[in-house]
């Protein structure tokens, strides 16, 4: 393997996540809510789904091919970079001020057990036990209700509208979404084959493959931490940081519970 190619295609790759996520998933998902008259709490939410799906393929596939240790590995390294790079967001946005609001608190404690919760599983040599998945379902629920619950207390929002893909029919939004989808799909295996073949070139662990791997199955989210900030900066900035910190537990939640929960059923069933 040329190591300078596989860097050039690294680069390449990571540049058309974050173009694609910038100015296509992030203005059409911020379109859909609007179309739909959602708050910037759902719209979070919606990002936080489409997001995830990179997490999705590379576990539901890390599964299928009996790599569970790659599965709970990308699962605990994207949540750890997730919230890391929610971090950044907000020093490059200089929103640090922000982190005060109680809404926002309350979703950074869940998301710091969305890291804890896997670091234990991984230390009690758990994570591909049957007996973790309604454990996970069940957490799943409760984490979700506590936000709802968290986000109904907070005062009416002032809402801004986007121009961009404005007053499209929703079943045009959905399809954009799921062509971007296998767009982002198709261009994270590729980055993910990128990352395994230079973790190979330098003799690395399937353990930091998927380290590695949720490394790049991240960078959507980070996108869109930068842009939730950004659209609200000249409106109402707790906004952003709110819809931001509700897309980072919505994907680490979905990461953990439920698609964890899928590559170990996918492994049971395989066994």
């Amino acid at each position: 393997m040329n190591l300078f190619f596989e860097v050039v295609k690294l680069i390449v790759e990571l540049l058309i996540i974050v173009l694609v996520s910038k100015n296509l998933l992030v203005p059409i998902i911020r379109n859909l809510g609007k179309n739909l008259n959602l708050k910037s709490h759902t719209i979070g939410n919606i990002a936080g789904i489409a997001t995830s799906i990179p997490e999705f393929l590379t576990v539901t596939f890390s599964a299928i091919n009996g790599m569970i240790d790659t599965g709970i590995f990308n699962i605990l390294s994207s949540n750890i970079s997730n919230t890391i790079q929610y971090t950044i967001s907000i020093l490059l946005n200089k929103n640090i001020k922000l982190l005060k609001n109680k809404v926002i608190k309350i979703n950074m404690i869940l998301v710091i057990l969305t890291i804890i919760i896997p670091i234990i599983v991984w230390k009690l040599h758990i994570g591909d036990n049957i007996i973790v998945v309604p454990i996970f379902i069940i957490l799943f629920y409760i984490f979700n209700k506590i936000n709802i619950i968290n986000y109904k207390n907070r005062e009416n929002e002032k809402e801004v509208e986007e121009e961009k893909f404005k007053n499209k029919k929703i079943y045009v939004y959905v399809i954009y979404i799921i062509l971007i989808g296998i767009i982002l799909y198709l261009v994270g295996n590729l980055l993910s084959n990128t990352l395994r073949n230079l973790c190979y070139i330098f003799n690395i662990s399937e353990l930091i493959i998927g380290v590695a791997l949720g490394v790049a199955t991240s960078t959507p989210e980070f996108i869109t931490f930068i842009e939730s900030q950004r659209f609200h900066k000249d409106n109402n900035k707790e906004l952003g940081i709110i819809e931001a910190s509700n897309n980072l537990l919505v994907s680490n939640t979905l990461n953990l519970f439920i698609i964890q929960s899928l590559s170990i059923i996918i492994i049971y069933f395989l066994e």
